[in-house]
C-alpha cells in the first residue's frame, strides 16, 4: 500500500512537471508570435510612409510644370507671379503652388558696389560695416580682386576662414554667407531681396522697398528692364495627403522664360529650369 502511494506521489509530480513545460512552452510561442507580428506591422508601417512619401515627392514635382504651365498661360488661366496661393485638389493629394516673380531682386553677381553697400545698410548694418561687406563681396566675384591674394588670404585666415574668394559668381545664398564680414543675421535679412538668377537690373514694378530705398541710397538709375529679357520666377509647391495622417512634401524652383520664346513652342523648351530643390 505504501509503494503505491509513493508511484502515485511521483505520477502526479511527473505530471505537473509536464503541464509546467507546456505553459511555459506555450508562453514562449505566444511571445514569439508577437514579436513576429510587431516587426512585420513594423515593417509594413515603414513600407507605407516610404510609399507615402514617394507619392508626394513625385506629385510635387510634376505640380511645378502644372504652375510653370500656369505661368506662360496666356488664356484666362494665367497665373501671375505675385505670391498668391493656388490650391489643387485631385487623387487625394491637395497641392498648394505659389508664385513669385524674382524680376524685383538684386542680383549680387551683378550689383555694383555702392548698390549692395546700400542694401546691406537697409538690412541693418552700420555703414562701414556694409562697405566692408560689399567690397568684399565685389572681391569675391571678381578676378581682378585676386591681385593681392596674399594679404587677402591672411585675412581670411585671421577670421578663422580656411578659405579665400575664387574670383568666381555666387551660385547660391549660402555662397554669400561665406563672405568675410557676413554675419548669420545679416544675410537671413538681406536673403529675401538677393538673387543670383535674377538677369537684369531690379524692375521697380515688382521690388520690394527696401530694394527700391537701396537704389536711391546708391544712387542708381530706376530702369525698368526690357520685357523680352528673362525674368525668372520662383516657384513653391508644397503637397499633402487628404488621409488626415500628416506629412508632406515640397519643391522649390526658379525658372527662367527664353527671351525668344514662341507661343507655339513646346513647354520644356520655353523654360530653362536654373535651380531646383527642397
Amino acid at each position: 500500500m505504501t509503494g503505491r502511494r509513493g508511484r502515485g506521489r511521483d505520477g502526479e509530480q511527473d505530471g505537473g512537471f509536464a503541464l509546467l513545460i507546456v505553459l511555459w512552452t506555450l508562453v514562449l510561442l505566444s511571445f514569439l508570435v508577437s514579436v513576429v507580428v510587431t516587426s512585420v506591422d513594423r515593417q509594413l508601417r515603414t513600407v507605407y510612409a516610404m510609399r507615402r512619401a514617394a507619392q508626394m515627392r513625385a506629385a510635387a514635382d510634376g505640380e511645378i510644370w502644372v504652375g510653370i504651365f500656369h505661368a506662360l498661360d496666356r488664356s484666362p488661366g494665367h497665373w501671375n507671379a505675385d505670391g498668391r496661393e493656388h490650391v489643387r485638389t485631385a487623387g487625394g493629394l491637395t497641392s498648394r503652388i505659389r508664385l513669385a516673380s524674382e524680376a524685383g531682386l538684386v542680383n549680387p553677381n551683378i550689383a555694383s558696389r555702392a548698390l549692395l553697400a546700400a542694401l546691406l545698410q537697409v538690412c541693418g548694418a552700420q555703414k562701414k560695416q556694409a562697405d566692408d561687406i560689399a567690397a568684399n563681396m565685389v572681391q569675391w566675384r571678381s578676378t581682378a580682386g585676386q591681385g593681392n591674394a596674399a594679404r587677402t588670404k591672411a585675412l581670411y585666415l585671421a577670421a578663422g576662414r580656411p578659405y579665400t574668394p575664387p574670383g568666381d559668381i555666387f551660385r547660391s545664398m549660402d555662397e554669400i554667407g561665406l563672405v568675410l564680414g557676413m554675419t548669420p543675421g545679416l544675410l537671413r535679412a538681406v536673403r529675401p531681396y538677393l538673387s543670383v538668377t535674377q538677369q537684369n537690373d531690379p524692375d521697380l514694378a515688382v521690388a520690394d522697398p527696401a530694394v527700391r530705398r537701396a537704389l536711391d541710397m546708391a544712387g542708381a538709375p530706376h530702369v525698368r528692364p526690357s520685357p523680352e529679357g528673362g525674368k525668372p520666377v520662383t516657384l513653391l509647391v508644397t503637397v499633402a495627403m487628404d488621409d488626415g495622417q500628416g506629412g508632406h512634401a515640397s519643391r522649390r524652383a526658379t525658372v527662367l522664360v527664353s527671351p525668344g520664346a514662341r507661343a507655339g513652342q513646346d513647354l520644356a523648351g520655353r523654360v530653362h529650369i536654373v535651380a531646383l530643390g527642397s
